[in-house]
């Protein structure tokens, strides 16, 4: 297995500089929508596949605008937990950490708990003959029917990002990550995007003297969306802090705990805890059972610029999941959320939706512990930002009180 770093190691982990002001118009948005009526008399039901920032996004927005009378809701997620991934390296280091910060229940979710939440997953979509709503089929068989369907199922992760889906393992596997951290004395990262940039500088945080090493396949760190000259002073942040930096160079596998490593270039490292951080890949295996398949070979789903799902109009995607040119990262998904909302209930009413996702500009801030970082905006000539800016826009706090606030906390 190739640990080093892809352009998805700059996904969820890392949020845009720009979040305060996507949220301001997302929230604005949620607060002036309007419902629409039923079609027929008829109830129609709208099934959200996938709890994490798209999803309840979704769902909250959704429920605090239509009437249950007329609509459905229904939220289909493998945990009982949301899991806010921008704040959960800190969580898996820091053991003063609150958990609820970062695995926060979904009982507030719902406005006036208009909704219903189902914890499963999901196998396949059966779609209606007539390719007009179908059925949601979970693991153990069950069918949920669906008038519209949205899919946001984000990313698989490795690592400490790889969180289980049981609620007891869902608290395992932060104490022992917590406790991996705690004993070893070389933490070597595989994969010099934001995942592992992030992680070196909160375990710098809590552990100072503690040797971390990043092994980066690129010749500099990050990834080419972003110019050479601020990539550069990653690096030169990184080092400051007593991080060592192996460029150009992989890690093959993960080696158990306490074993060395020896990379693809044949480095030798005395690793006792070896990290994998190259980002995540497309939680889509169960789109395959749609036809046409609507995947890449990469397992990306293809949308059309309304994000309804392509050659199923019935079937909305949002997220990392989605096929588009841009860097995948959680800030995106507040200009996606009022755009698949506004077509999936004028699809509802049988309209043709009119919304058109066009990309956001690459933007970016990567933490360094909490009191530092550094941050990229690709507009005019492009800005950069240092640690004050940084710390204040994100390291300081990582967006937690965002996060709990859109699940009712």
């Amino acid at each position: 297995m190739d640990i080093s770093n892809t352009t998805l190691s700059v996904s969820l982990t890392s949020a845009a500089v720009l979040l305060p002001a996507l949220a301001l118009s997302y929230f604005a948005f949620n607060r002036t929508m309007s419902s629409t009526k039923k079609i027929d008399g008829k109830k129609q039901t709208i099934v959200i596949v996938g709890g994490g920032a798209s999803g309840t996004a979704l769902a909250r927005t959704l429920s605090g605008k239509l009437d249950p009378a007329h609509y459905n809701i229904v939220l289909i997620t493998s945990r009982p937990r949301y899991v806010f991934l921008v704040a959960s390296l800190r969580l898996v280091v820091d053991e003063n950490m609150p958990t609820i910060d970062v695995l926060t229940p979904y009982d507030r979710l719902f406005v006036k708990g208009n909704g219903t939440l189902k914890v499963g997953t999901v196998a396949g979509i059966e779609e209606s003959k007539e390719g007009k709503g179908g059925w949601v089929v979970l693991e153990d068989g069950e069918k949920v029917a669906y008038d519209a369907l949205v899919l946001a199922t984000g990313n698989i992760w490795e690592g400490p990002l790889a969180f289980p889906d049981g609620a007891e393992e869902l608290d395992e596997h932060v104490s022992s990550w917590r406790k991996k951290f705690h004993d070893a004395k070389h933490v070597v990262i595989g994969g010099g995007g934001a995942v592992g940039l992030e992680l070196a500088g909160e375990i710098k945080d809590i552990y100072p003297n503690k040797k971390v090493t990043i092994v980066q396949g690129d010749r500099l760190l990050v990834n080419d969306t972003y110019p050479e000259k601020w990539r550069r002073d990653v690096e030169r942040r990184a080092r400051a802090r007593g991080i060592d930096i192996i460029l150009d160079d992989y890690i093959d596998g993960v080696p158990q705990p306490g074993a060395p490593v020896t990379t693809r270039k044949g480095t030798t490292l005395d690793a006792d805890l070896v990290v994998p951080a190259r980002g995540g890949r497309p939680n889509t295996s169960f789109v395959t059972t749609l036809s046409p398949s609507p995947l890449t070979d990469r397992g990306f789903v293809r949308v059309d610029p309304t994000l309804q799902v392509q050659g199923h109009p019935s079937i909305f995607a949002t997220g990392d999941i989605l096929d588009w040119p841009e860097i995948k990262q959680i800030a995106k998904t507040y200009t996606q959320v009022p755009i698949i909302v506004e077509n999936l209930l004028a699809y509802l009413d049988g309209k043709t939706g009119k919304k058109i996702y066009k990309g956001n500009p690459e933007m970016i801030v990567i933490t360094n512990g909490r009191n530092g970082g550094a941050g990229y905006i690709g507009l005019l000539w492009g800005i950069t930002i240092g640690d004050w800016l940084s710390k204040t826009l994100k390291s300081k706090e990582l967006f937690v009180s965002k996060s709990k606030g859109g699940l009712g906390y």
